[in-house]
């Protein structure tokens, strides 16, 4: 990690870095973990016995994102493992999709519900606002457990034809699934203590849903893991409609295994997209937590360390400041666009940060005003999750522009289309 001594961040615990050298030092006994499209996907397809990933997939997002990864992500050896895991398990996850999907073709013929879509920064209150809507029994959300594998491990027998929502006597949430959710936040934990303070993994509450963009290989995801610049690059010039198309077969198909009325989802990735969103999915409306600037960037950019930490022992603090300072002036200026154009204006209600922690029942009564106000049934739910979610539950998580050799300036640079908005709108 190329920074002072006194570094803010905790290395990744001893013994990962004793593993990580050791598997390194037997590189030339042919040890290192090859990371190559064919490869992949001739073993996803091993796994599933499925073979069909669909006429909408496209090779060419995950070819450059693995010769980027190849050439600049500098990752150690179990960095190299938990990617080819997980890149098989996206596409096994589109080879069952798919197989679903031919199977039965009700799934894709269903109108996605509507959509309440929660777009702030990284940071900014964005959990906390979507577990609270979570409560709500009308609101679908994604869970932990079933964003990682959002379609059953096992593909059901060629037999009975099933009635909606039956899931195959895989059961909701499915045991499976669950126990692989439960491993990877255990496994979370021990590589990296100091992650879980800043965004705690809780299997059963609801999740970014940016990785169902991940199966289309089009996502921001690896930029915030790993230094992935050609591809971070490349991905901002591509139009990514096929990724949200995708998306959406993928809610359709988890909307028909457990039904409800509303879909809260949440990911800072949607900032850049809302133009896809419209086109998409159906009736929406975005919900935007704002909170200062000089907060959320460093608090996000200290995740982002984390996370490069998991995968390459060279997370380089100045290039990943760099990278993300840009990266989120382009992303609230992409929002601002569609946002300030023809009567977008009143697809959006604003969430302040500070109110939220304050007094959620407030924010919560503004966004409920678009459909009849919070009946006492639920308002009795909300706050019980409030007492049972007290802010820093998973103690405070400390960070600095300085850590990243930033200064407000840097940020302001940036942002000052979002800066001016917030003022000349909000006074704030």
């Amino acid at each position: 990690m190329h920074h002072n001594s006194t570094s803010p961040f905790h290395k990744p615990p001893y013994w990962f870095r004793l593993l990580n050298q050791t598997w390194k030092n037997s590189y030339f006994l042919g040890t290192k973990i090859r990371l190559d499209k064919d490869d992949l996907i001739k073993t996803a397809r091993r796994r599933t016995g499925l073979q069909d990933l669909g006429k909408d997939f496209s090779d060419e997002p995950l070819e450059r994102l693995l010769r980027s990864m190849n050439e600049e992500a500098n990752l150690h050896p179990i960095g190299r493992f938990i990617t080819r895991q997980r890149f098989i398990s996206l596409l096994n996850i589109r080879l069952r999709a798919e197989y679903y999907f031919n199977r039965f073709p009700e799934i894709l013929n269903q109108e996605l519900y509507p959509a309440w879509i929660i777009i702030g920064l990284q940071r900014s209150g964005t959990t906390k606002l979507q577990r609270l809507l979570a409560t709500d029994p009308d609101h679908r959300v994604i869970p932990s457990w079933e964003v990682i594998n959002p379609v059953p491990l096992r593909t059901p027998p060629q037999t009975p034809p099933l009635k909606l929502g039956e899931g195959f006597g895989e059961g909701y949430p499915d045991p499976r699934r669950l126990r692989i959710a439960k491993t990877s936040a255990s496994a979370l934990k021990l590589v990296s203590p100091g992650f879980f303070a800043i965004h705690p993994i809780e299997i059963h509450e609801p999740e970014e849903d940016i990785l169902l963009l991940d199966v289309s290989f089009l996502s921001t995801t690896p930029e915030a893991m790993m230094q992935v610049p050609s591809y971070a690059q490349w991905l901002e010039r591509t139009n990514q409609s096929s990724a949200y198309a995708y998306m959406v077969k993928l809610l359709k198909f988890m909307q028909w295994m457990r039904p409800a009325k509303r879909w809260v989802l949440k990911t800072p990735h949607h900032l850049e997209f809302p133009d896809l969103i419209e086109k998409h999915f159906g009736k929406v409306h975005f919900l935007w937590p704002h909170r200062t600037l000089y907060e959320s960037v460093p608090s996000f950019l200290s995740m982002v360390t984390y996370n490069h930490m998991i995968f390459s022992d060279q997370a380089d603090v100045n290039r990943i400041g760099k990278h993300w300072v840009r990266k989120t002036g382009y992303m609230l200026d992409k929002a601002l666009d569609y946002r300030l154009k023809g009567t977008n204006q009143e697809k959006f209600t604003d969430i302040y940060y500070k109110d939220l922690v304050t007094n959620s029942m407030a924010e919560l009564e503004k966004i409920y005003s678009m459909n009849g106000g919070i009946n006492g049934e639920l308002s009795k739910k909300l706050e019980q999750h409030e007492k049972e979610h007290p802010h820093r539950k998973y103690g405070s998580h400390h960070y600095s522009l300085v850590d990243f050799n930033l200064t407000t300036e840097d940020i302001d640079q940036h942002t000052s289309h979002y800066q001016k908005f917030m003022i000349d709108h909000y006074g704030r």
